[in-house]
């Protein structure tokens, strides 16, 4: 076990929700189960960065820097069988492009998998996520960073855009201090 695992346990002994697993969980694919035995699988999310490879889809890791001999629908499948509760697919191919997520690619994890399925990579638009939740249903959430960091979409009006589409939604809520109450 390395300190990434130490650390992992910690942080859902603090009350952490969740913890992903990648690079740790492809050196020591028990980990997934035994994390999945001792906390519950609904904590355990298996974090893959993919690559389109041919006619196959080729897991990375060290965040897409270590090519692995893992084929990602395989792996998907087998980190469900092993008790993870949760998978975020990150394609390598559409990462920081933004011009739309790797559809086929999340239509063939959502084709082998039960467990919810979060698409990340490639977001440049409100229409990317619209284009998401309608062409590939099992999808569950969809993940971005920049294109949040930037304000180049607005979350509120791309929850806006959804919910019109009849996409659910969760509600934003605010957040009020003991001060604001007076």
């Amino acid at each position: 076990r390395g300190l990434g695992d130490v650390y992992k346990r910690q942080v859902l002994h603090a009350g952490a929700d969740k913890v992903s697993v990648n690079t740790g969980a492809i050196a020591n694919p028990a980990l997934i189960g035994e994390a999945a035995r001792r906390f519950g699988s609904q904590c355990v999310v298996l974090s893959m960065d993919v690559r389109r490879e041919g006619g196959r889809y080729a897991v990375y890791a060290r965040g897409g820097r270590e090519r692995t001999p893992l084929d990602a629908l395989e792996w998907a499948a087998f980190a469900e069988g092993e008790g993870a509760g949760e998978i975020v697919v990150n394609s390598i191919d559409t990462d920081g492009v933004k011009r739309a997520f790797d559809l086929p690619l999340l239509a063939a994890v959502t084709g082998r998998v039960r467990i919810p399925v979060v698409a990340s990579g490639g977001a440049g638009s409100t229409a990317d996520f619209i284009e998401l939740f309608e062409r590939v249903p099992g999808v569950d959430a969809g993940l971005a960073a920049s294109v949040f960091h930037f304000h180049e979409i607005d979350i509120s009006a791309l929850k806006a855009a959804l919910a019109a589409r009849g996409i659910p939604v969760r509600r934003t809520c605010l957040l009020y201090t003991s001060d604001a109450a007076d």
